[in-house]
Parts: structure tokens; C-alpha cells; sequence
């Protein structure tokens, strides 16, 4: 991509190797007889019209589909028939089916159609099977094909707080509502479409991204934030610059610090949460984006650590008392352990029940990512019992910051003036979380950078009026290292 394109054509596949359907000679969803590249002879496709000559899915007719299947009014999950393709295998492969779906499926990641196994959306002779399960002949796979996302990504007018760009990186402090790369069938309202414009109207380096990730449309995407998560970012522009910031990211080199504002008062002040997390169980509608805690094969070694900045609202610990001993949790990014942790925990609460959240106090986390699983600090902290203000796919409630107000909590100022946002108050329904520093070595010159974007104003805003709230504590806890003035804006 360079900045002279306006409308970016991503997962075209190589110039002279796309499939083509003869549809004089090959009837439709009929593999034509021969052999695929690398591949014996293609196996029987009994799913009309998806499948090319050859024996691989068709991504322009799944995204017909999934066009189809809006039209028609079909929410995600009524749609799945029309896209629903099957392969009877003809020879015996001795091969996996995660292996032989990438096969077959060349639009999808293997690590995408992993996870369609893994959330058994993947039928072997009608059951469910594993990535690992070797195939043989006669065995029928099924499944629904996901629509990819869209080819052409069109470049938008769309603003971009920049914090670095050179022609190497560039590095945004995200806004909410609006997500990195296209998802299934939609192409607009992105940061690539965002990038796109910036790079050709704005930019005064130039360039475009690197074409890593291009054949699934995520060109320069070294990683994501979630569609309401704000804060710092890092895209590459070239292909080395990707694939030394993918490796820094894979082997633990980069240092990513997150601050969010939860329901409830977090204690101790420093602590380790180890769990795995996969998906969650149903299928049905509203849950299948939603991860879970899963002690069983599905559940993935995740680690978050916690480190508390401030609390809010009655109970806060009394002045003069002692503090919870912390954990140190400032762990080196290579060979770390997990420390010791309390055996037991005393919370102080005014809701006796200890399987419901504590909706009336609130704490301010400076959180620390180990792995980086699908919303692993959302699932973490909900888990217990901290949900995320705002989240409510995870039990975090909004909250409206003139009510807060009216009820005598007022802001408490050190100086400087309040926000616009804050000033007019409003009611805060996206989640508290602000991807708040990150922190990498340049991946062409070396140098260490470290970037901390400041809180987007409603977050800061809702900070500061929590400030005024009774039992407002500050902690100085081990290891933080978010200069939390700094970001909210004082």
C-alpha cells in the first residue's frame, strides 16, 4: 500500500494463482476432477456453489451469502445454513483437520478456524471434533463458513490522535467505537479506512502499512484493541518493522500497562490473576463473543497483574490503618515467576453476599498483561467480581456522572480546569478501559520508546468525580509505573 491509494484491495490472493469457476464445464459445488496444488485429488463437495475447481471455498460467494442473509433480516447464528458447506474426503490424507480446513479454507487464519474447532462449530461424521483429528477417506467434514472480511476498504475521513509516526511505525491513542481491521462482512467505520485517509491527507511522512497480514485484510495490524477500549496502539508500515514488533510482542519484549475503572474495592493492592480462558460454552446468541474462565483443554494459560492506584466510595480503609501487605508483581518480561499469593482475603464490604458484585464502591486498577487472550482483563476482573464500569457484556453497569454528582460526590480539583466532557456530565455506557503506555524497542533503530496516552475525556472525567466521592484513597503500590496525574489530566 502506498499513499497514493485511496481504496485499498487486501486479501485479492497472488496475481495469476486465484481460482476461477468455469461454469460451462464444472457443475456448481462439484470439485472438477484433478489435483489440487500440493494436494491429492480434491474431495466431493456437496455445498452448491461455494467451492471453486480445485477444492477450495469460494470467499466471494460466502460474502454473498452473508449479504444475502442481511437482507433477508438474519441476525449472526440464524444465517449459519446459508453459508454451511461440506467435504466428503475421498482418499485417506492422514491429515489434521485443523491443517486440512486451511487447506480448503484459504481466507481464515489457521489460528480462526482453530477456534471454530475448538468452539466444536466443526463437525467430523457429525460430532464434533478436535484440530488434532486425523482425517480419512469417507470421513464428511461440515461446518459454516464465516464471511470474511471485505476487499476493499475504503479510506475514510475519520480523525487520528497520533502520537509517533515515522516511516517505519505509526502510533495512534485510539478513540471508542471504532475497530482496528474489518470483521466478517463489514469494511467501513475502521482505523485501516482511518489509516488509509491519514497516510494520503494528513500524514507528513507518507507511506502505508506493511502488507503483513494483507490476505486477511489487516495489513500492518501488529495487535488489537477491543472496539470500546481506548489508548495507545502501534501499526507498522513495513514488512520488517512488522515482523520485528510481531516478534517483540510473542516473546514478552514489550511492556503494555492498561488503567481501568471497576465496580467494587480491589484488594490487596497487588496481586497476580492466573486463569485460563476460552470460550463460553453456549452458543447461543448474545454469549458467543463472550470468553470464560475453562479449567478444561479449552481454556488457554492467561495472566493479568493487578496493581491498585486508587478506591472510591464507603469503606475505603480508615486513614492511618494498616494496608493490605502488597505483592510485589513487578515481573521481568523474560523467565518470571508468579509470587506468592495471599492465601485468604478480608473485604470489608456493605453487601454481604460475596457472589455478587459490590455496585456502590469503585477502585482504579493499573493492570499488566502476560498473554494477550480475547478479552483477558474484561473476563479477569469480572471473574472476580470487579466487572469493568460500563462493560456490560461482562456485568459492569453505566453510570450517569450527573447523578453521581447530584449526590454530593463532586470532583475534587488540584488545580487546572475540568474537561468540556465533564462540565456538561452525561452518562458513561462504554467500557472504562484505556490502553494507558506502551513500551518497545524501535524496531529498525533499536531505541527503547515508551509512550502513555492520556485518558479520553469521559474516562478522565468519571475519574475525577470519583475523586470527590467519600473514602477516596490513594495507594502507592509496588511496581506501578502509569504517571496516573499525567493521564487524567492534571
Amino acid at each position: 500500500m502506498n499513499g497514493e491509494k485511496l481504496t485499498l484491495r487486501w486479501g485479492m490472493g497472488v496475481p495469476g494463482k486465484t481460482d476461477r469457476v468455469n461454469s460451462e464445464k464444472t457443475k456448481p459445488g462439484v470439485a472438477k476432477p484433478g489435483r489440487a496444488e500440493g494436494e491429492d485429488a480434491p474431495d466431493v463437495a456437496t455445498t452448491s456453489g461455494f467451492v471453486l475447481p480445485g477444492g477450495k471455498v469460494d470467499a466471494d460467494a460466502i460474502v454473498r451469502a452473508a449479504q444475502q442473509a442481511r437482507e433477508q433480516g438474519l441476525s449472526e447464528g440464524e444465517d449459519e445454513a446459508l453459508r454451511r458447506v461440506r467435504f466428503q474426503l475421498k482418499h485417506d490424507l492422514q491429515k489434521r483437520l485443523d491443517k486440512y480446513l486451511t487447506d480448503r479454507i484459504t481466507f481464515l487464519s489457521r489460528t480462526q478456524l482453530q477456534r471454530l474447532i475448538d468452539d466444536k462449530l466443526v463437525l467430523v461424521n457429525a460430532v464434533p471434533a478436535k484440530a488434532s483429528t486425523k482425517l480419512r477417506a469417507g470421513d464428511v467434514v461440515e461446518l459454516s463458513v464465516p464471511a470474511p472480511a471485505s476487499k476493499d476498504i475504503e479510506a475514510e475521513d475519520i480523525p487520528l490522535e497520533v502520537l509517533f509516526e515515522d516511516e517505519h511505525i505509526i502510533v495512534i491513542n485510539k478513540q471508542p467505537g471504532i475497530i482496528v481491521h474489518p470483521a466478517r462482512a463489514e469494511n467501513t467505520g475502521t482505523m485501516l479506512g482511518a489509516l488509509a485517509y491519514h497516510f494520503k491527507h494528513r500524514s507528513s511522512v507518507g507511506g502505508g502499512l506493511s502488507n503483513v497480514g494483507w490476505e486477511l485484510a489487516r495489513p500492518g495490524v501488529v495487535h488489537r484493541l477491543d472496539r470500546d477500549t481506548t489508548g495507545v496502539i502501534v501499526f507498522a508500515k513495513t514488512e520488517e518493522a512488522h515482523w520485528k514488533l510481531g516478534h517483540g510482542f510473542e516473546h514478552r519484549r514489550v511492556d503494555k500497562r492498561y488503567i481501568a475503572l471497576v465496580h467494587g474495592h480491589v484488594e490487596p493492592d497487588g496481586f497476580v490473576i492466573d486463569l485460563p480462558l476460552g470460550p463460553h460454552q453456549s452458543r447461543e446468541k448474545g454469549y458467543r463473543e463472550k470468553q470464560v474462565v475453562r479449567h478444561d483443554e479449552l481454556g488457554k494459560p492467561s495472566v493479568t497483574v493487578v496493581r491498585v492506584r486508587e478506591r472510591y466510595g464507603k469503606g475505603a480503609r480508615p486513614a492511618g490503618a494498616e494496608a493490605t501487605p502488597a505483592t510485589d508483581a513487578s515481573l521481568g518480561s523474560v523467565g518470571w515467576k508468579l509470587p506468592e499469593l495471599p492465601k485468604e482475603i478480608a473485604l470489608e464490604r456493605e453487601n454481604n453476599n460475596l457472589l455478587e458484585a459490590d455496585m456502590h464502591r469503585f477502585s482504579l486498577v493499573e493492570l499488566e498483561l502476560k498473554t494477550g487472550r480475547t478479552h483477558q482483563i474484561r473476563v479477569h476482573l469480572a471473574h472476580n467480581l470487579w466487572p469493568i464500569v460500563g462493560d456490560d457484556l461482562y456485568g459492569g453497569r453505566p453510570i450517569d456522572l450527573a447523578q453521581l454528582r447530584s449526590a454530593g460526590e463532586q470532583p475534587k480539583r488540584r488545580g487546572g480546569k475540568r474537561g468540556q466532557a465533564e462540565e456538561a456530565g452525561g452518562r458513561i455506557e462504554r467500557q472504562m478501559l484505556h490502553a494507558c503506555m506502551l513500551s518497545f524497542e524501535h524496531p529498525m533503530s533499536g531505541t527503547r520508546m515508551t509512550f502513555q496516552a492520556p485518558l479520553r475525556a469521559d474516562m478522565a472525567a468519571l475519574v475525577r468525580t470519583m475523586r470527590g466521592m467519600e473514602g477516596y484513597e490513594e495507594v502507592a503500590g509496588a511496581g506501578t509505573v502509569v504517571e496516573l496525574n499525567r493521564v487524567v489530566g492534571e
